[in-house]
């Protein structure tokens, strides 16, 4: 009777543990966990409530004065349109400067820049001779008028080419002419190809001239 008392006894006294200590395990852990809320969460929600009502209020005073909710730093200004400059004028301008040969240059080739200006000319090694409208040179066309037609007068310059060079093709010719543009106006047996036969008006001068090769600048008609 006595052992079955003591039993039961210490039964119910170590349920009264066991509860104890799931209440206290439960306080706890209550406790833990309210510490924790009232801590960094409650300050956390504070500030953004501030925050937002602050942002709020700003941007209620500022739509109510007809300006963007956005901070000046955020505004999204357009670049200015760039407007194209008038370049057409320029250019014109500059193509006419361009064919102003300087001026600084020598005369002779002053005056070959000058004839050249503003014209397309083709630049070809020639090998240059020379002749006169006397018999030795011409045979039976010493009569004084080219291939063309063209009637020799007194103080006249003029070549004579290859057919690819159709008459009235100028041609700078270094040294002759004094350095002045002169034109096709004679053809001979003789000159083919890249070879020219410069005209002058005595058999000597012709002679003095000799063989050249030159760099011929020529303007085709």
């Amino acid at each position: 009777m006595e052992k079955a008392t003591v039993k039961r006894f210490s039964g119910v006294f170590l349920k009264l543990v066991n509860l104890t200590a799931v209440i206290c395990i439960l306080c706890l852990i209550a406790d833990i966990a309210h510490t924790k809320s009232d801590g960094p969460i409650t300050l956390l929600s504070s500030t953004v409530t501030d925050v937002k009502s602050t942002r709020l209020s700003e941007g209620l005073s500022r739509s109510g004065t007809g300006g963007s909710v956005l901070n000046e730093s955020e505004k999204k200004t357009e670049p200015e349109a760039i407007k194209p400059e008038n370049t057409t004028k320029k250019q014109s301008d500059n193509s006419e400067s361009n064919t102003e040969p300087p001026r600084f240059l020598p005369k002779g080739i002053l005056r070959i820049a000058k004839a050249t200006a503003g014209s397309e000319w083709e630049n070809i090694q020639m090998r240059v001779t020379a002749y006169c409208p006397c018999p030795k040179c011409c045979g039976e066309y010493s009569d004084g008028v080219t291939a063309c037609g063209h009637e020799i007068r007194p103080g006249d310059t003029f070549a004579a080419a290859d057919g690819r060079y159709s008459f009235g093709t100028e041609m700078l010719i270094p040294g002759y002419s004094n350095s002045q543009p002169v034109q096709v106006l004679d053809r001979g047996g003789a000159i083919k190809g890249n070879r020219l036969d410069v005209f002058f008006a005595t058999h000597q001068e012709a002679l003095e001239w000799g063989v050249k090769y030159l760099e011929v600048n020529v303007r085709h008609k």
